[in-house]
């Protein structure tokens, strides 16, 4: 493969894998308010990441691209690909609504919205306010989610769903194979800090500071309060991370992020499981 294959593969998952799903999920979602402190969850969980890895970046005098790298990829999860399967491997088919919900009104909607702005933020040079905002008009999945929410009391077409459904399940397999074909562990010489520091908080802190909150604070129990504090506690989401990198963020550090976070999830999840479980 050549150096730059990952390049084109990136295009394309921006451009038509992630609005393709967007069409999919958003368009079948209904807003349950007895879930409205799940949906949060996702949107609390990117704030925190963005406040502390703006104040490490500054104690540390981090580079932009890597401190954005850190605040984008640290506060979202993936909180789909492997989330929606371990919802179902630990909680049954009946918590997979609600991971349907943290993840399309939650993840997908933080990275469509706030996440592009931030990424825009930290990206390579300097942008101008009228190119953050044309940016995040003309971004592909935050066009597919405003079609989607204005198409929900209209059927889709079986071959439109169709269509759909194949052009999104290539998000996964392709974001999958971005990330390695970009992953180097020669890489982790200069990353090993930052890379601690993401992983710390995505895959501890994360879900330390949700049942802290939901929990601890507002005495939330039972099993919506125990999936959401489950998908806060995933590894980095691949989608936002394909996004980050294509705006010039630290590629080296997010690829590491992912490729190791999302191995590491598999140790650290079933152990948060068995926390959760008591509450």
């Amino acid at each position: 493969m050549p150096d730059n294959a990952h390049t084109s593969i990136n295009v394309f998952i921006i451009h038509v894998s992630l609005p393709a799903l967007t069409l999919l999920q958003i368009h079948a979602v209904s807003l349950d308010p007895s879930l409205l402190y799940a949906v949060f969850m996702p949107w609390l969980l990117f704030a925190a990441s963005v406040l502390l890895f703006w104040a490490v970046g500054r104690a540390l005098k981090l580079s932009k691209a890597t401190t954005g790298a850190l605040a984008v990829v640290g506060g979202l999860g993936n909180t789909s690909f492997i989330g929606l399967p371990m919802i179902e491997s630990f909680y049954g088919p009946s918590g997979m609504p609600i991971g349907i919900m943290i993840d399309q009104l939650g993840t997908y909607l933080v990275l469509s919205t706030f996440g592009i702005l931030l990424i825009c933020f930290y990206a390579e040079g300097v942008i101008t306010t009228r190119e953050v905002a044309k940016r995040i008009i003309t971004f592909p999945p935050l066009i597919a989610l405003v079609i989607a929410i204005a198409l929900m009391p209209v059927t889709y077409p079986v071959w439109a769903t169709s269509v759909l459904v194949h052009l999104g399940s290539t998000l996964a397999p392709l974001a999958l194979v971005s990330v390695g074909l970009q992953l180097r562990l020669g890489a982790l010489r200069g990353n090993r800090g930052p890379l601690a520091l993401g992983l710390g908080f995505k895959l501890v802190l994360a879900p330390v500071l949700i049942l802290l909150i939901y929990v601890g604070a507002i005495g939330l129990r039972g099993p919506t309060t125990q999936i959401t504090l489950f998908e806060a506690a995933m590894a980095p989401q691949i989608g936002g991370s394909i996004v980050a990198i294509q705006y010039g963020l630290n590629a080296q550090l997010i690829s590491l992020m992912v490729g190791i976070g999302t191995v590491l999830s598999f140790i650290t999840l079933p152990i948060w499981y068995q926390i959760f479980s008591t509450f």
